[in-house]
Formats: C-alpha cells, sequence, structure tokens
C-alpha cells in the first residue's frame, strides 16, 4: 500500500535512453517488469519504457503479474 501512496494514477512514457537516465537520476532500489514494461515510481508518476532489457540495470528486476490504470483499491 506504500506503494501506492508514491505514484498518481498517470503513467509517463520514455525512450530507452531518457529512461536511463532518469533511473540514473531516481536511483529506485527495484524496477519492476510485466512483459515488455520496466516501470517504477518516482516524482509522484509512473515511469516505465518498453525498450528495456533486464541487463540494462544495476538494481533487481522483479517480475510481476499485473500492470494496470486502475487506482488501488482496499
Amino acid at each position: 500500500m506504500a506503494a501506492a501512496s508514491e505514484a498518481s494514477s498517470y503513467k509517463v512514457k520514455f525512450r530507452r535512453t531518457e529512461f536511463l537516465e532518469l533511473v540514473d537520476a531516481a536511483k529506485p532500489r527495484f524496477i519492476y517488469r510485466r512483459g515488455k514494461n520496466h516501470f517504477f515510481a518516482f516524482d509522484g508518476f509512473l515511469m516505465y519504457c518498453q525498450q528495456c532489457r533486464d541487463s540494462d540495470f544495476g538494481q533487481g528486476v522483479i517480475d510481476s503479474i499485473e500492470l494496470t490504470n486502475y487506482q488501488w483499491q482496499t
């Protein structure tokens, strides 16, 4: 639930180079992956890219089972 409070329902898509620059600046602990989408929460948004590989990241990549546009429901 803490992760849900860190990001709005808005997603921001990046090209590979810009996404990797943002990862370097934001220094997220983990990168999450669902299918071809790599993503993490930063600055109130879900940042994602569809052009990366797991090997692009120094941090751990966690495989998720779902990526959705719906807000967190309790």
